[in-house]
């Protein structure tokens, strides 16, 4: 099985630290959960890329315990995650972000 290195865009890094600030003002602790389940899911990222589907050109992987998915792609060895929405966020705006 390949191994993957794993790059996060800056707008990647923003969007779950976003996130976790989120989720902590909802519960003590629940932003550490959340910051510590996506990054458990990049980790996976390194073994499984390429195996899920593409929407907008880009592969879209669903976290495994936050309502998120994950755009990436993949250049020669590395992953590069693009940005990490909540499933509930507007396919336009999707669609805006990851075209810019």
């Amino acid at each position: 099985m390949k191994t993957y290195a794993l790059h996060l865009t800056d707008d990647a890094q923003s969007d779950i630290h976003n996130s976790e600030d989120f989720y902590e003002k909802q519960s003590p602790n629940l932003g550490i959960y959340f910051y510590d389940s996506v990054i458990s899911d990049l980790d996976a990222l390194k073994h499984y890329a390429g195996i899920h589907a593409t929407h907008f050109g880009f592969y879209r992987m669903v976290t495994k315990r936050f309502p998120y998915v994950i755009y990436y792609d993949i250049e020669d060895d590395t992953v590069i995650v693009h940005a990490v929405f909540h499933t509930k966020m507007d396919i336009e705006s999707i669609y805006k972000r990851l075209m810019t």
